[in-house]
């Protein structure tokens, strides 16, 4: 399954690098892919996508969709 994630204020490789690990840490989470340009991340596995939009939000990131 994948699920597309709306994130603000995400700038750089560094935050595309930092949201993808703290993704893919969530459990049942394969991937994750960040897209500067579109201000999104795609995650593919079975995670909860409730508990990858914390775990964003944690990380300092807006989740606005």
């Amino acid at each position: 399954m994948e699920t597309v994630i709306k994130v603000e204020g995400m700038m750089c490789t560094h935050c595309k690098a930092r949201v993808e690990k703290v993704c893919s840490q969530v459990p049942g989470c394969t991937g994750a892919v960040v897209d500067l340009d579109a201000k999104t991340v795609t995650i593919s596995g079975s995670a909860d996508v409730e508990s990858v939009k914390k775990a964003i939000t944690d990380a300092g990131y807006k989740v606005v969709g």
